[in-house]
């Protein structure tokens, strides 16, 4: 994810890492082979083979070799969130421009952009460090997600709109 000064985006990685680490949790206890994953989920194989190595490298998950091996979940699916998935394949939730929020300085009129930032990052946390694994493989959010679900708007895209301009 990237929270920059033009918005929120999730990048393909941490799309196909959720994806990635929810299959192997509706798999488990059984090991999945990287390309049995990259098929499932129409995961570009290459690809996934970094991500599932930066999985590994956080301890979400083994791996073994050969005709038995493949990969596997090595903390229960209601013990990982989004959030630390997000974490494991690109670092904190919302830095901008590489800097986490606490650290910056606006001067001026721009002075309170900071406390923004720092809004966004906490609104983040409230989904993605609640959102469990084994709650997306059960098909069933947290109700304080499902209550931003409900939202009106919620399911709208909002597209950009020039300010209202008054008649002079």
């Amino acid at each position: 994810m990237r929270c920059e000064d033009a918005g929120v985006r999730v990048t393909a990685k941490v799309d196909y890492a959720v994806r990635a680490v929810v299959e192997l949790a509706a798999s488990a206890p059984a090991a999945v082979k990287g390309d049995e994953l990259a098929s499932r989920q129409g995961i570009p194989f290459k690809f996934l083979e970094n991500i599932l190595a930066e999985l590994r490298r956080a301890g979400m998950l083994q791996s073994q070799r050969g005709a038995d091996g493949g990969y596997w979940l090595t903390v229960p699916a209601t013990e990982i969130s989004v959030a630390d998935i997000v974490r494991a394949v690109e670092g904190p939730l919302a830095d901008v421009r590489r800097t986490p929020p606490e650290d910056l300085d606006y001067p001026g009129a721009a002075q309170t952009l900071q406390r923004v930032w720092l809004a966004v990052r906490a609104s983040l946390r409230d989904v993605l460090e609640v959102v469990t694994v084994a709650d997306i493989v059960s098909g069933r959010l947290p109700p304080s997600v499902e209550d931003l679900l409900d939202q009106p708007g919620a399911w709208a895209r909002r597209e950009v709109r020039p300010p209202s301009l008054g008649t002079r």
